[in-house]
């Protein structure tokens, strides 16, 4: 053979290669596919089930399993009821004749007493377990009152005994036996369903209680097999329920095999705890146990018997095919493979969520891209035919020169017809030097330069029409491609597959226990630098601050950058918890300030303003006045801010938002009402500024003794559809004064010095640099130099720009601290 240096290809006579691993697994899937087609698909499994619980009794007297497995049997599978019924009477017949016929009256009694309760139950699986408990309990008074001539007490306590575990058993089945469909199960084993197929199973054991082989008891071999597959598979907690129930149900069948508990129990804790050494792990888990357990309660003969059983048991482990196990383990709640298979579930939702949206996105970009598609030459040469066609069909058509000015002349008519077109369009007369060219020319040159002047007319309006039709266009394509990039960038945020940062979450918490800190629960969402976000509950703190004063700064000390709470919620009442949200510190924050006034004293104001938080460290201030004054005009710039609120936390471009914005302003009113807008977004990492002057008067920085103007010009939102949106980007410093306000602080028609020149002139004087205090200072001069008027609706905004400094240096606690990301 040949080696790879990854796996063996071994060569085959026709000169190609196979794997022998991929032959290995394709030989295993179709054995176990086989299989299932054989014992699930052809009911094998339920007629074995059947025969095994047809032998199965309690107390050597009481047998309550065939009736509620044939009774569950026939509410879900009821295609396989003569089948199993078959394999239930072959059971008990071979226990005793006496026995199956006792039997197959209860069943009889059943399904008489089904059909005639099936008005009354309409065919409730409720019903279920009480039919079979009055069957058993009447199947079993009529059989001792045969035997023995009467019914006394006693058997009326046994009837009432098994009856009672037929019906509990009943709602056990109900449950198990859907677990054996045929079909691919597509949920999950819930709990009570792992329990009741365990139940079910050693149900089935106890039918091979007498069974011996070579002096081994075929039903301790199978018990402690199903304790190994389950020990395996699901770990101690499933191991030990299993060995327990298994055990359980063997000594109730046979009191001398109670001892059996302990060895089960004790064996599937053992393999469960082995579990991480694989199948060679769960094996050793049994052995250890088997020595244990057999050493105190048997002689030398029973010990070596007992260690025979567990290792033929061990050796049916060993050959059990691996997609067995891993599809049981898959489909048992709390277990690393159903973890993993629920993980990869959510991770295909994931994806195809992600390529739904990137579809939508394509989709929006194809619109945008169909919609911004420019007006070709070509077009605009066939309006052009259109229109010089409507002027010589009623002049050329009807002159005898015609052939000559459009056959042989061609090129100088319709040269000259053009030229004479744009001319009027342009500039409203044709040139002299055109107009006798074209009175040589043509001998109707009057009456054509007549229709084409009243045609231009209608060639205008529809270009007019044409231009706003464009514009629109080309604003939708904007919009579109907005929402592209938004549902593009959506898609890329889908695909980002959250961290397990449990072991991160553990270092954390016992970091803040080792502190001395009670903590309830740590949940970790984002350790990205700079983007930390951190869930936490503590029990009720009464208000002492606990989280700012103790838990932020060790949690900076730990993560190695500055963590501030970002927000809290505690309870008013004891014994609640309080919870509180982490998150990374910007390097600067903004303190703002604002003062305003109504027009001529009034309530309510034109203009509006707004603070925006857009997350990801950004800050927007806008403001916006409503042209005029009064309702309408602060109904108009309160819904432009409100607007760009949501365009903006949406995560579209301010650029775009500002069109989207303008456009909806534009087509919605025909009022003469507009609204400027004055936005500045403040990076709060790197504290860079970009300004949009919609219509707005100019902002100032104050850096020292310095005051820099912030100009853009545009028109105010809502006058035209199309426009370029002009952004002017600033690097702001800490410490610096940002000044935003309306036109109505800088317009005053009496004053003698300049307004803008007035405003440098009075920041530069101020000596305080406290926000809110320089926006009163700068209204109150203003209406004090308006000798108490109040002239035009006025805002005033101040941001001022600081270093982040937190209350609260970081607690050093190195020995604990956590790898981010690890």
């Amino acid at each position: 053979m040949e080696n790879t240096g990854k796996q063996w290809i071994a060569p085959v006579p026709d000169g190609k290669f196979f794997d022998l691993r991929q032959s290995l697994r394709l030989s295993e899937a179709y054995l176990v596919n086989k299989i299932k087609e054989i014992f699930l698909k052809r009911g094998i499994l339920l007629f074995i089930l059947g025969f095994l619980l047809g032998r199965a009794f309690i107390l050597s007297e009481l047998a309550p399993f065939s009736l509620p497995f044939l009774a569950a049997i026939s509410v879900f599978q009821a295609a396989r009821l003569p089948l199993v019924f078959i394999g239930v009477e072959s059971g008990a017949l071979s226990v005793s004749v006496i026995h199956a016929i006792t039997l197959l009256g209860s069943i009889f009694f059943f399904f008489i007493l089904k059909k005639m309760t099936r008005p009354l139950t309409k065919e409730n699986i409720l019903w279920t377990p009480g039919l079979v408990f009055v069957s058993l309990f009447a199947g079993k008074l009529i059989v001792d009152a045969v035997k023995n001539g009467g019914v006394l007490p006693f058997y009326f306590l046994m009837a009432a005994v098994e009856a009672g575990l037929g019906f509990v058993l009943t709602y056990i089945f109900l449950q198990a036996i859907p677990l054996f469909a045929a079909g691919r199960r597509r949920q999950p084993y819930k709990t009570e369903e792992i329990v009741c197929m365990i139940i079910l199973f050693a149900s089935m054991l106890t039918g091979m209680i007498d069974w011996k082989m070579d002096g081994l008891s075929v039903a301790n071999i199978f018990a402690r097999y199903l304790i190994l597959i389950f020990s395996f598979t699901a770990g101690a907690a499933i191991g030990s329920t299993v060995g327990v129930v298994t055990g359980l149900i063997f000594g109730l069948a046979d009191i001398g095999m109670f001892s059996e508990m302990s060895l089960l129990a004790f064996a599937g804790l053992l393999g469960g705890l082995l579990k991480d050494g694989k199948r060679f792990g769960v094996a050793a888990g049994l052995f250890i146990a088997t020595m244990l357990i057999g050493v105190y309660r048997l002689d030398d003969h029973g010990l070596s018997v007992t260690l025979y059983e567990s290792a033929a048991a061990i050796m049916l482990f060993f050959m059990t095919p691996k997609s067995f196990t891993a599809f049981l383990a898959k489909n048992i709640p709390g277990t690393p493979e159903h973890a993993l298979e629920q993980q990869q579930y959510l991770r295909n939702m994931r994806d195809v969520t992600a390529k739904r949206v990137e579809q939508y996105s394509s989709i929006f970009l194809a619109l945008a891209k169909s919609f911004g598609k420019q007006e070709r030459n070509e077009e605009r040469d066939e309006e052009v035919d259109y229109f010089l066609s409507n002027v010589t069909e009623n002049s050329c058509q009807t002159c005898f020169k015609k052939e000559q000015c459009w056959v042989k002349d061609f090129h100088k008519t319709y040269g000259l017809m053009k030229t004479m077109m744009n001319e009027l369009n342009e500039e409203k007369a044709v040139r002299k030097k055109i107009r006798r060219e074209w009175d040589r020319h043509c001998i109707k040159s009057g009456k054509v330069l007549d229709l084409m002047q009243k045609e231009l007319h209608f060639y205008q309006a529809n270009q007019k029409l044409k231009k706003q039709v464009r514009e629109t266009r080309k604003l939708v394509a904007d919009q579109l491609y907005g929402v592209s990039k938004v549902m593009g960038n959506f898609a890329l945020e889908i695909q980002k597959e959250r961290e397990n940062l449990d072991k991160q979450e553990e270092q954390i918490f016992d970091c803040l226990k080792n502190f001395g800190i009670d903590v309830g629960d740590v949940e970790i969402y984002s350790l990205e630098e700079g983007n930390v976000d951190i869930d936490i509950t503590i029990p009720y703190c009464d208000g002492m601050g606990q989280n700012e004063k103790l838990i932020a700064p060790l949690l900076s000390d730990i993560l190695g950058e500055t963590i501030i709470v970002y927000s809290e919620n505690c309870p008013h009442v004891r014994h609640e918890y309080c919870k509180a949200t982490f998150r990374s510190a910007k390097a600067y924050v903004v303190e703002t300030g604002v003062a305003h006034a109504a027009y001529d004293g009034g309530f309510l104001s034109g203009d509006s303003f707004s603070m925006i938080e857009l997350g990801r460290g950004k800050l927007a201030l806008a403001i916006s006045d409503g042209m005029g004054n009064g309702e309408k005009a602060h109904r108009e710039s309160r819904e432009t801010l409100d607007l760009l609120k949501k365009i903006l936390q949406s995560g579209i471009d301010e650029e775009v938002a500002i069109k989207s914005i303008n456009s909806v302003l534009s087509l919605r009113t025909t009022d003469e009402i507009f609204a400027t807008l004055d936005l500045a977004m403040i990076d709060l990492q790197d504290a860079r500024a970009k300004f949009i002057k919609i219509g707005s008067s100019p902002s100032f920085i104050k850096r020292g003794d310095r005051v820099i103007k912030v100009q853009a010009s545009n028109l105010p939102i809502g006058i035209v559809q199309d426009f370029e949106v002009d952004v002017v980007s600033e690097q702001l410093k800490a410490e610096d004064l940002l000044i935003m306000l309306t036109d109505g602080v800088l317009d005053d028609p009496q004053a003698a010095e300049n307004g803008e020149a007035w405003l440098k002139r009075r920041l530069a004087e101020m000596e305080t640099d406290d926000p809110q205090a320089v926006a009163d200072l700068l209204l109150e001069d203003v209406i004090r130099q308006r000798s108490g008027k109040i002239l035009d609706d006025m805002t005033i905004v101040v941001a001022k720009i600081k270093h982040n400094n937190p209350k609260w240096k970081s607690i050093p606690f190195h020995s604990y601290k956590t790898e981010k990301g690890a």
